[in-house]
C-alpha cells in the first residue's frame, strides 16, 4: 500500500480520461492540504501498480501537475508537492463549484457596471425553442438549410485567401455591396457600400451608436411604449431616457419638443412601431427630420421587420427622406433569416464612417467573416429575394390564422390593433384587465405573450397583449388563443 493519505476509484467508463481523473484527484489533495507541502510522492511505477493503470497514465498526470506548479521534480530525488502555493488557495472544497457565491451587493462593480446589470435585468430574451405566441421571432424551421449547406460547402472547398484570418472591420466587402444594393432597391435607402457597417445585430448597432454619439447624461428620445432592448443600450451608456408617447401617426414630435428639447438622439421604429404596430405618417416623418436638423440631433432608425408587409409594398425608410445626414439606419437578418446568425448592419452618414468603424474595432474587431461570405453568396445568387417571398406567404397565412382565432375565441374580450406588417399583433383588452397577470397565467399553460404594460415607461395605456405568430403552426396558434380566452373568461 502507498504510504500517503490518498485513495482513488477510477471511473473507467467515464468520458474523462484516466490521467485527467488522476490529475484532478492529486490537485485537489494538494489544495485541501491532504498532501502537505514538500511531501515526496511515490514513484510512477509504484503508483501505476497500486491503482492498476498504465505507468503512462501516471506520467501524463504528473507532467501536467509539474507544468502547472503543483509538483516539483528534483533530479535524483523524486517528485514533491510544491511549497509555493499561497494560503488563499488552500482548503478549496471543490473547484467545480461556481467560483463566486457572493451576492451582487458584495461585488465591487463600477457605476457603469451596475447600470449595465440593472438595464439587462429589465430586458431578458428567452433562449431556445419559443413557446406558442412568443412575439418577434422568425420561423427557424423554414431556414433554407439545404441551400445554406451548399453555399457553406462551396466556400470551404475553394476558400478565398484570408477566409480564416482577421477580416475587414466594417464587414466583408461583397456583403456590404449586396446590402447597399438591396436597401436602395427595396427600402429607398440612399447609401454607398462604404457606409454599411456590419454588426452583430441591432442591439450592437444601438450600443455603437450610443458610444459614438452620446456622453453620460445626454438625453435620448425613446418611443413609449417601445422596445426595451434599445432603451437598455442607452441606459447602459449613461444616457437619460426621455419616453415620448406614440400615437396613430408614430412618435409624437411635438410632445418630444416640449418634454426634452435638449435631446441628442431620437430612437424610432417608423416602418412598423414596436409594439403598437403603427406606421409613422409622412407628415410626422418630415416633422421629425426637420426638428432633428434644427436641433442638431441624431435619429436612429430601427427597421427591424419592415420586409414583412401583407397589405401593401414595404414603405420607404426614413433615411431615404433625410437630406441633412441626421439618420443612422439599423437593421438585421435576425427576423428574415435567423437570430443565431448574429449579423446586422448600420448605414451611417459618410462623415461618420471612420468613427463607427473605430468603435466597432474596439468592441469586437469585426463580425464573423465566414458567415458573412456565405450570406453574400446567398444574396448574389438571388436566394435572399426568393426566401423573402416564401416567408411573406408563410407569415401571411399564420397572421390570418391568429386573427381568425382571436375573432372566433374572444372577439367579445379583445380587439386587434390595426397593423399590416411585422411578426406580431397587439390585442387590446378590457380596461380593468391586468395584462401582466394574464401573461403570467398563460406562461403556466406553456404560452408566451408580452404585456403592453411591461413596454411602457410613463404612459398609462389600455392593457394589451403582444402576440406572435411567425414560428407557429395554425393548430398551435388556435390552441394557444383558446387557452388565453379561457384565462380571460375565468379571471
Amino acid at each position: 500500500m502507498l504510504d500517503i493519505p490518498f485513495s482513488l476509484d477510477f471511473q473507467r467508463k467515464s468520458d474523462t480520461p484516466l490521467y485527467r481523473q488522476f490529475y484532478e484527484a492529486i490537485r485537489l489533495a494538494i489544495l485541501r492540504r491532504q498532501f502537505a507541502p514538500g511531501l515526496r510522492l511515490p514513484a510512477t511505477r509504484e503508483m501505476a501498480h497500486e491503482f492498476n493503470v498504465s505507468r503512462n497514465t501516471i506520467v501524463l498526470a504528473f507532467d501536467q501537475l509539474i507544468a502547472e506548479g503543483y509538483l516539483e521534480a528534483r533530479q535524483g530525488s523524486g517528485t514533491f508537492v510544491t511549497a509555493k502555493i499561497p494560503d488563499d488557495f488552500i482548503n478549496i472544497e471543490n473547484d467545480r463549484n461556481p467560483r463566486s457565491l457572493k451576492s451582487e451587493s458584495e461585488i465591487a462593480l463600477s457605476k457603469r457596471g451596475k447600470t449595465i446589470v440593472e438595464a439587462k435585468s429589465k430586458w431578458l430574451m428567452s433562449a431556445g425553442v419559443p413557446l406558442p405566441l412568443t412575439p418577434c421571432v422568425p420561423s427557424v424551421p423554414y431556414f433554407p438549410f439545404e441551400i445554406w449547406a451548399k453555399l457553406v460547402a462551396k466556400r470551404l472547398k475553394k476558400p478565398i485567401p484570408g477566409l480564416l484570418n482577421y477580416g475587414e472591420i466594417a464587414g466583408y466587402g461583397p456583403l456590404r455591396e449586396a446590402i447597399a444594393a438591396y436597401l436602395g432597391a427595396t427600402r429607398g435607402v440612399r447609401c454607398q457600400p462604404e457606409q454599411v457597417i456590419v454588426v452583430s445585430g441591432t442591439q450592437q448597432a444601438a450600443d455603437l451608436t450610443a458610444r459614438i454619439l452620446l456622453d453620460v447624461g445626454d438625453v435620448v428620445w425613446t418611443e413609449d411604449p417601445g422596445y426595451q432592448g434599445t432603451r437598455a443600450a442607452f441606459i447602459a451608456a449613461g444616457a437619460k431616457v426621455a419616453p415620448i408617447p406614440v400615437d396613430a401617426e408614430g412618435i409624437n414630435v411635438e410632445a418630444g419638443r416640449r418634454k426634452a428639447p435638449e435631446a441628442k438622439l431620437i430612437s424610432v421604429t417608423p416602418s412598423h412601431q414596436y409594439p403598437l404596430g403603427v406606421t409613422m405618417t409622412l407628415k410626422r416623418r418630415f416633422a421629425l427630420l426637420e426638428w432633428a436638423s434644427k436641433s442638431r440631433a441624431w435619429i436612429l432608425e430601427d427597421d427591424y421587420d419592415s420586409e414583412f408587409r401583407y397589405e401593401s409594398r414595404p414603405l420607404a425608410a426614413l433615411q431615404g427622406l433625410d437630406n441633412n445626414n441626421r439618420v443612422i439606419y439599423a437593421a438585421s437578418f435576425s427576423k428574415v433569416l435567423s437570430p443565431a446568425l448574429r449579423i446586422g448592419y448600420l448605414v451611417v452618414p459618410g462623415d461618420m464612417i471612420e468613427s463607427f468603424t473605430a468603435a466597432k474595432a474596439l468592441l469586437d474587431r469585426h463580425s464573423p467573416v465566414f458567415e458573412q461570405t456565405v450570406l453574400a453568396d446567398f444574396f448574389t445568387e438571388n436566394h435572399f429575394s426568393r426566401h423573402l417571398r416564401r416567408m411573406r406567404n408563410v407569415y401571411a397565412k399564420r397572421r390570418q390564422a391568429l386573427i381568425a382565432a382571436i375573432n372566433s375565441e374572444m372577439s367579445d374580450l379583445a380587439e386587434i390593433a390595426p397593423s399590416s406588417a411585422g411578426l406580431h399583433l397587439t390585442v387590446w383588452l378590457d380596461e380593468r384587465t391586468n395584462d401582466a397577470e394574464i401573461c403570467r397565467l398563460a406562461k403556466e399553460k406553456g404560452i408566451s405573450c408580452e404585456p403592453l404594460s411591461a413596454l411602457s415607461i410613463k404612459r398609462k395605456m389600455r392593457p394589451a397583449l403582444i402576440l406572435g405568430f411567425a414560428p407557429f403552426s395554425e393548430k398551435e396558434i388556435s390552441l394557444a388563443v383558446n387557452q388565453i380566452a379561457k384565462i380571460l373568461r375565468n379571471r
